[in-house]
């Protein structure tokens, strides 16, 4: 399995598709199908049946989940998407770590 290298919370930028350069905040990750879920991008509507709460029935507009190569993560210093290293810190314990400006992410 490929390891993802965006998490729940992470700020991205949309790289490829219809919402290209549009960025969000990362409401869930979906590691089976190696797809996430980013507030305000790749909105689509949904229709919800009739039922005793909601009689009437209606049409919700919802974020649908992203394919991951399709994110980039954006660096909290520059502002800009980069690509992330896999490092240790002094206790041995994995961090990601920021390409563009070597900070902790």
């Amino acid at each position: 399995m490929v390891k993802i290298h965006i998490k729940k919370g992470d700020k991205v930028r949309v790289i490829a598709g219809d919402d290209k350069g549009a960025e969000g905040e990362v409401i869930r990750v979906i590691r089976d199908k190696y797809r996430a879920v980013v507030k305000g991008v790749n909105m689509v509507k949904r229709h919800i049946k009739p039922s005793a709460q909601n009689p009437q029935g209606k049409i919700v507009e919802m974020e649908a989940p992203i394919h991951i190569s399709n994110l980039m993560l954006i660096d909290p210093k520059t502002g800009q998407p980069t690509r992330i290293a896999r490092k240790r810190d002094e206790n041995g314990k994995p961090i990601r770590v920021s390409k563009k400006s070597n900070e902790i992410i």
